[in-house]
């Protein structure tokens, strides 16, 4: 004999299920990934210091990343990042994050970040002057975007990407960023 009540209780039960994936998969929708630094560390248009930071992705249209930096209990957004797809042959099953080698007592910065098991990874880019600086210092190409750089995530989303070569000059992101194995 079916009660009202075996069928709520079914009812529960397929929503439940129904809705469980969702859940299980809300930090890999977003890349969600909790950082710690335990040295001061470089990120485009600023320093943060050492500390826990979580680096998240936003919820965006456009084929280019936009991540978000929040501090350690995601209770405030500190920065948003213009980043654009990078490739590697191998993922891991740890968070991998890439840095630009830089001077004696100069923070590093953040090249790029990779989530578990992820193939592409998030490469930011960097204030035009800045990856002027980072890109002399390194012998090596980095992305770049114009001054002033906008902070609303639809303008920046909308801004052009070039890179810069060690000597100062602009060229093609494309023949800079692995987005090939």
């Amino acid at each position: 004999m079916v009660t009202k009540w075996s069928v709520v209780g079914f009812c529960a039960a397929v929503m439940f299920v129904l809705t469980l994936p969702t859940v299980l998969m809300a930090d890999e929708w977003d890349k969600a990934t909790k950082l710690t630094f335990n040295e001061p560390v470089e990120i485009p248009r600023m320093v943060l210091p050492a500390g826990t930071y979580w680096f998240t992705l936003a919820n965006n249209e456009s084929d280019r990343n936009i991540v978000d930096v929040w501090n350690s209990d995601r209770s405030r957004l500190i920065t948003t990042i213009l980043a654009v797809p990078d490739y590697r042959l191998k993922p891991t099953g740890k968070t991998v994050v890439h840095f630009t080698e830089r001077p004696s007592g100069a923070p590093e910065a953040i090249h790029s970040w990779f989530y578990p098991g992820d193939n592409f990874g998030e490469e930011f880019v960097y204030p035009r002057s800045r990856a002027v600086q980072l890109a002399k210092q390194t012998n090596r190409p980095v992305l770049s975007m114009r001054e002033p750089v906008p902070t609303e995530p639809q303008q920046i989303k909308q801004a052009p990407v070039k890179a810069v070569t060690p000597s100062g000059e602009e060229t093609d992101m494309t023949a800079v960023v692995g987005t090939k194995p």
